[in-house]
């Protein structure tokens, strides 16, 4: 069986990466930034374990550290989910742009 190359796993981690930055950076949707953030904590989690599995290969930090990462990521999210229907019940509206309407 023949090993698949570092640049094999990078690639695709890092069309992810920049796929969560552009959609970061042009959505006005809070639920479209917040996937696309997610996209990027999932790029860097499939970059600790290649890393792991290519530096350390009888080692499972890497593997343990990513599934914290994930529950992080998991938590992240419901706490962000629950901020956003908060302020669609209070602007009627989850756009970026409309959030100077929650100043007094």
């Amino acid at each position: 069986m023949e090993k698949i190359p570092l640049a094999l796993y990078i690639i695709p981690s890092v069309i992810m990466f920049c796929c969560g930055v552009y959609g970061f950076i042009t959505r006005k949707n809070m639920i479209a930034i917040l996937i696309s953030l997610e996209l990027m904590l999932n790029a860097v989690d499939i970059n600790f374990v290649v890393f792991n599995r290519f530096l350390y290969p009888g080692a499972l930090e890497g593997m343990i550290f990513t599934l914290f990462a994930i529950a992080i990521a998991a938590a992240e999210t419901a706490l962000a989910i629950a901020i956003i229907v908060n302020i669609f019940r209070a602007v009627r509206n989850i756009d970026v742009r409309d959030l100077d309407k929650l100043k007094l």
